[in-house]
């Protein structure tokens, strides 16, 4: 990876994690009791949910497919 590209996924874990703090410390200050239709706080956890999953994603290993045959002449393979 190149440091231009290295930083900028540092910053995004880092805008990530400061989403995910901010975000639990709202789920933990939110006033109890808490029904099972309250809607801002069922947004609340979709929402921490997404930070969660795409911290994951930054993590994930990705599989990128490449053609079997060395030359563009030879045709892709794909499986």
């Amino acid at each position: 990876m190149t440091p231009a590209y290295q930083s900028s996924i540092s910053a995004a874990r880092g805008a990530l994690e400061a989403a995910k703090t901010s975000l639990q410390s709202e789920i933990s200050a939110y006033p109890t009791p808490i029904s099972g239709c309250d809607a801002q706080f069922n947004h609340l956890l979709a929402d921490r949910q997404k930070v969660l999953e795409a911290l994951h994603a930054l993590d994930a290993a990705v599989f990128v497919p490449t053609p079997r045959t060395p030359t563009a002449q030879s045709g892709v393979e794909s499986r």
